[in-house]
């Protein structure tokens, strides 16, 4: 076989949708597999959040497989990585992935991971080859929207936009502040080609957080919503989340608030269930969902270059699933 691996092309999205529902569904075993993560769009939407960095595999001139990779600043993610079930086990996966750390490298990454099937030791296996190592599972989780109104003494200390609601003159600024925000989580951590991108395809909205005391941004949630976003028909998924903690409140309180607000938007939306991943080495982020209401659905497995815990930290207040 002539293995290629070259950047996808919006050509390509079509064959790279169905070879990702195929090769996941056939994984799974479910009876047709092309039924798949149903109406959401997880290839086009991470395609045209930034096209240079969507891989192809062709085989005798074939698309055969795809990868994506988010470049988060200092913190990098790669996936979903999927290629034809036909063409399993052929070294296929292995050189997207060479091109992929390739990638990384002229990126100058230093934080990167994947999120996995825990119960897969191929997947696990194969990762390790590229020194990545198996931390905390993520738990995908969801909840009912409840339709209700945050409090009113919530709404007096911290108040919530949607970055679709920032005057187009000060979106600079406040994606500025945004970076801030994720920056004191972790060093370089930048989220704003993910907020850029929900706004461009008109995929959701970007909850912002604001400390009414000293207009300080203290939180953000980055939201699909509905079909043909990653969320899918009556979801609201929050793809990332977190929060600080600031003068007069903690961390904690301010993590109760941006759920809060989640569920509020959710509901403006028409919206009838929030999903949310939390890795559980964000300890205390998982425990506050679970007593919000939130449930698993599933569960993966992070696995992260050198072992790196990046930002995954007990007190580090933060939603992300990585798939």
């Amino acid at each position: 076989m002539e293995t290629l691996i070259r950047p996808l092309r919006e050509a390509d999205l079509k064959e790279a949708d169905t070879v990702f529902r195929l090769s996941f569904g056939r994984f799974l075993g479910l009876p047709d597999p092309m039924s798949f993560f149903g109406d959401a769009d997880y290839i086009g939407t991470r395609f045209r959040a930034d096209p240079l960095l969507s891989l192809a595999a062709e085989v005798d001139g074939k698309f055969v497989g795809s990868n994506f990779i988010a470049n988060w600043g200092s913190v990098g993610i790669f996936g979903p990585l999927t290629v034809h079930p036909d063409l399993w086990a052929k070294g296929i996966a292995k050189r997207l992935l060479d091109k992929t750390m390739d990638i990384f490298k002229e990126l100058k990454t230093e934080h990167i991971g994947i999120f996995t099937f825990s119960n897969s030791p191929k997947h696990i296996h194969l990762y390790q080859k590229y020194d990545f190592w198996p931390r905390f599972l993520t738990a995908v989780m969801s909840k009912p929207v409840n339709p209700a109104n945050p409090t009113k003494q919530s709404q007096e200390i911290i108040s919530w936009t949607k970055y679709s609601n920032i005057n187009k003159e000060r979106r600079s600024e406040t994606l500025v502040n945004c970076y801030s925000l994720t920056d004191s989580i972790y060093r370089g951590l930048d989220l704003r080609i993910e907020i850029l991108s929900v706004a461009n395809q008109k995929l959701g909205d970007s909850i912002l957080l604001v400390d009414n005391k000293n207009n300080r941004l203290v939180g953000l949630a980055i939201c699909h919503c509905g079909q043909a976003t990653e969320a899918g028909s009556n979801t609201c998924y929050v793809k990332f989340g977190s929060v600080v903690g600031n003068e007069d409140r903690s961390a904690s309180t301010n993590f109760d608030n941006l759920l809060e607000y989640c569920e509020h938007f959710a509901a403006s939306q028409g919206l009838s269930k929030l999903v949310a991943g939390v890795n559980i080495g964000n300890l205390a982020a998982y425990r506050k969902m679970i007593s919000k209401g939130f449930k698993t659905d599933y569960q993966g497995v992070m696995m992260t270059k050198n072992n790196d815990p990046g930002y995954h930290m007990e007190d580090v207040y933060a939603m992300d699933d990585w798939r």
